[in-house]
C-alpha cells in the first residue's frame, strides 16, 4: 500500500473522531494508554498545541504520525 492509500485509510478510519482532538481522544486512536499518549507529546513525536493545560492535537498530526512508523 502507497503512503497516500495508507494516509486515505487512516482518514477513513479516523472520520468518527474531530479535526482536532485531545490527549484521551489521541490514545484512544492509537489504542495506547492515557500515559503513554503524554509520552509521545512529551518526545515530540506528535506535533501539538499547548493551552494552558490542555493538548489539542491535529487528527492530521497523528495520521503523520502513524504513516512514518
Amino acid at each position: 500500500m502507497s503512503s497516500e492509500n495508507t494516509k486515505k485509510y487512516f482518514q477513513i478510519m479516523f472520520s468518527e473522531f474531530p479535526d482536532v482532538v485531545n490527549v484521551s481522544e489521541m490514545a484512544q486512536m492509537l489504542k495506547v494508554s492515557a500515559k503513554t499518549a503524554y509520552k509521545i507529546l512529551k518526545e515530540d513525536k506528535i506535533k501539538y498545541i499547548a493551552i494552558g493545560r490542555a493538548y489539542k492535537i491535529p487528527k492530521v498530526r497523528v495520521i503523520e504520525f502513524l504513516t512514518k512508523q
